[in-house]
C-alpha cells in the first residue's frame, strides 16, 4: 500500500446566511486550497465545524464532492460521537468511493486505550474497505492516544488503520511504523517532522497557509535551503493566539463577507483580536490569495 503524504489542509466550511451548509461553495473552497498548492484536503475536520453539520447536510456534501476533479484527494472526517452514525456515514461514502477517512474518538466520555480499540475495530470489521488515519487531539475529544494503541491498531488492522494525525504532538517524534503516514497538525512541525520521516502536516490554517507550505515541503525534498520556514511558522504562531476557526473565518471575511457565517457557539474574532491578527499577519509581509468560495 502506498503511504499518504503531502500538505492537507483541515477545509473549512462555508455557510450560508441561515447557517445551513453551502455545499457547492465547500466544495469550491476545498478545490481551490489544492489549486493553491495543498496535496488534499480533510473535509469535515475541526476546522469544518463538522461536530456542529448536521449528518444530512453531510451526505449532499458527499454526493457533490464525488463529482469532483480531485475526488481522490480528499480525506472524509466523521465528526461524529454515534459508533452506528459513524458506520452509517463512512458506508455512504465508500458507496461514493471514498475510501480514506479521518475519524477521531467519541469526544465526552471517559475511556482507555482498551475501548478505543474496540470503537476502531467495530468500524472495520463493518467497513473493511475503509483507509483510517487516526485523529489524535486530546484537547477536543478527551482522548490522547498511546504509542502502544497506535501500535496495536495497526498490528490488528495493517490494510485499514494508515495513518495519524497527532495534534497531540505526543506521536509524531515517537512513533516508528513502515508504511504508515504521520501527519503533525500544525505548520510549526512541518519541517522537524520531515526530518524526522513524517509524511507531511494536516492543518488548519492550511486554509491560507497552502502556497507557503508546499513550498517548505518541496523545498525540502528538493534539497533547497530554507527561505520560507520561519515565515510559515510565524504565520502560524499569530492565528495560535486566538481560536483557529474563529481567525481564519475573520481573516477570509476580509475579502469575502461569506466567511463571516459561523455556527455557534463558534464565533468571529471581536474587533480588538482582529486588529491584533491582522497587525501582526501585515507585519509578516502576509497577504492573503483572494478565495474563491463565492
Amino acid at each position: 500500500m502506498t503511504e499518504l503524504r503531502g500538505i492537507f489542509a483541515a477545509s473549512m466550511s462555508i455557510l450560508n446566511s441561515d447557517l445551513s451548509l453551502n455545499v457547492k461553495k465547500t466544495v469550491s473552497h476545498a478545490e481551490n486550497l489544492i489549486d493553491q498548492g495543498c496535496h488534499g484536503t480533510a473535509i469535515f475536520g475541526s476546522t469544518g465545524q463538522a461536530q456542529l453539520i448536521s449528518i444530512s447536510e453531510k451526505i449532499d456534501l458527499l454526493n457533490l464532492l464525488s463529482n469532483s476533479k480531485y475526488k481522490d484527494k480528499h480525506l472524509i472526517g466523521t465528526g461524529l460521537n454515534s459508533l452506528a452514525e459513524t458506520i452509517n456515514f463512512m458506508k455512504i461514502a465508500t458507496s461514493l468511493k471514498f475510501y480514506n477517512f479521518l475519524v477521531m474518538p467519541p469526544a465526552y466520555y471517559n475511556y482507555e486505550d482498551e475501548e478505543v480499540i474496540k470503537f476502531y475495530t467495530k468500524i472495520v470489521e463493518t467497513i473493511p474497505e475503509s483507509k483510517i488515519i487516526l485523529y489524535n487531539f486530546e484537547k477536543l475529544c478527551g482522548y490522547k492516544f498511546s504509542l502502544d494503541c497506535v501500535k496495536e491498531l495497526v498490528k490488528r488492522f495493517p490494510n485499514q488503520i494508515i495513518g495519524v494525525k497527532d495534534s497531540s504532538y505526543n506521536l509524531y517524534e515517537n512513533l516508528k511504523l513502515k508504511n504508515f503516514s504521520i501527519f503533525p497538525g500544525s505548520e510549526l512541525k512541518l519541517l522537524r517532522g520531515l526530518q524526522l520521516g513524517c509524511s507531511g502536516i494536516i492543518t488548519a490554517t492550511c486554509n491560507v497557509t497552502a502556497e507557503l507550505s508546499r513550498k517548505v515541503y518541496d523545498d525540502f525534498f528538493a534539497g533547497k535551503e530554507q527561505t520560507l520556514n520561519q515565515k510559515l511558522c510565524d504565520v502560524r504562531s499569530s492565528f495560535d493566539k486566538f481560536n483557529l476557526i474563529s481567525g481564519l473565518h475573520s481573516f477570509l471575511a476580509k475579502e469575502n463577507e461569506i466567511y463571516n457565517n459561523i455556527l455557534p457557539p463558534l464565533r468571529l474574532l471581536n474587533e480588538d483580536e482582529k486588529k491584533v491578527l491582522f497587525n501582526e499577519l501585515k507585519n509578516l509581509n502576509f497577504e492573503l490569495r483572494s478565495p474563491k468560495a463565492a
